[in-house]
């Protein structure tokens, strides 16, 4: 399937591993030439000359911290006017409210919240007068259902939502759309983490762990990177223009309703 974004710029952030590196190879595979950052060069740099041979797409690495206004300004300086922007960052801790305080607070709702809106703040306008913007934030399945242990993602991330469900509404008569795409338990170094200490108590390697754990789940199973790429490069395509607004919730089923 032709997704129509070929020759498109697209910043993705967070992108050297996990679902933003996912994000950053499904739009190249379409024909998108990309600028790519994270905190830590080197493995920046390998994923984007692994994207580059996969590809054969341009990719620019951008080593900074995104969550400042110094490493939004590099991001931006080496791709000025993108077509396309995912918004990614490091989820913060989990945890009990009771143990987090107020610089804890400012540092997720700076991560999670400021600096995809102020990215946004950044690319939207040029997005509009060229008549055509995809904006992808990543969030979390938690925006739906809380997570009680991730109390500062479920308030930062829904922060974000709930601002761009009135901004997507605004810009989308100019073919700019804003979506949001909310991962579940996928099969990245974050939930092998996570789940490492469990694992180890259960004396079985971490994704012996991890595939029994989400076996009771409805798609039996953790999800894989390829498929949140794949949901990505989708809602960028020329032909998704009429979805606005919209938070798509990957998590083979867990997540249980009949509507919303």
């Amino acid at each position: 399937m032709d997704l129509g974004i070929r020759d498109k710029k697209a910043i993705v952030c967070a992108a050297s591993k996990g679902l933003g590196r996912a994000c950053a190879m499904a739009l190249a595979k379409n024909g998108v030439d990309l600028v790519i950052n994270s905190r830590t060069a080197s493995e920046l740099e390998a994923t984007a000359a692994e994207i580059r041979a996969a590809t054969g797409r341009a990719v620019t690495a951008v080593a900074a911290d995104i969550t400042t206004p110094e490493g939004r300004a590099q991001v931006l300086a080496a791709c000025p006017a993108p077509d396309i922007l995912v918004n990614n960052a490091g989820g913060p801790p989990r945890g009990d409210f009771r143990e987090w305080n107020e610089a804890d607070w400012l540092k997720a709702v700076n991560g999670n919240m400021v600096t995809p809106i102020m990215l946004i703040k950044s690319v939207v306008d040029g997005m509009i007068a060229r008549k055509f913007g995809r904006i992808v934030n990543i969030t979390s399945s938690s925006v739906k259902s809380p997570i009680p242990e991730l109390g500062m993602s479920n308030g930062a991330r829904a922060g974000l939502t709930g601002f761009v469900g009135g901004l997507a509404r605004q810009v989308a008569r100019h073919n700019v759309t804003i979506n949001g795409l909310l991962p579940g338990p996928f099969l990245t170094d974050r939930l092998r983490s996570g789940r490492a200490e469990a694992a180890r108590k259960a004396g079985i390697p971490v994704d012996e762990y991890i595939a029994q754990h989400f076996s009771k789940s409805p798609a039996g199973r953790a999800g894989d990177p390829f498929e949140f790429g794949e949901a990505c490069a989708f809602l960028c395509a020329a032909s998704s223009g009429y979805i606005v607004g919209q938070n798509l919730l990957l998590d083979g089923g867990a997540y249980n309703a009949t509507l919303g």
